[in-house]
């Protein structure tokens, strides 16, 4: 499944409520050949997934306000929109059995990009 985006690259949705967070993960992405769209909050993601196709990864942080963490996001996301790979981090929680779902992924905050970027690149290339 090469869900692109318009410009022809794989289209990632970061979520993130730090903005420095989210601007660093966004341009990290840019650079590495991906398109970025962005979230600040759970509910805000959900809105972009509604209103955008072809976002193929989700990158969301756990720790998040406005009552839709990035667990029950995951969730979320993983039955509405099964194509949509997921990816979560946090500096701060650690998921339990059962919080991440089926073929998604955590990785620890402060994470290497080149792990994200290799997760991602997996998720695509699937």
């Amino acid at each position: 499944m090469s869900a692109l985006a318009i410009s022809g690259k794989p289209l990632v949705l970061v979520v993130e409520d730090e903005a420095i967070t989210r601007m660093a993960a966004v341009v990290m992405l840019c650079e590495a050949g991906y398109e970025a769209v962005e979230a600040d909050s759970g509910p805000a993601a959900v809105l972009v997934l509604e209103e955008r196709t072809g976002i193929r990864v989700m990158l969301t942080d756990i720790d998040m306000p406005a009552g839709l963490d990035g667990i029950k996001l995951a969730a979320c996301v993983h039955r509405r929109w099964p194509g949509v790979g997921i990816i979560m981090t946090s500096g701060k929680v650690r998921p339990a059995p059962g919080d991440v779902p089926s073929g998604a992924r955590f990785i620890a905050k402060p994470y290497a990009e080149a792990s994200v970027l290799a997760e991602i690149g997996r998720i695509v290339a699937q």
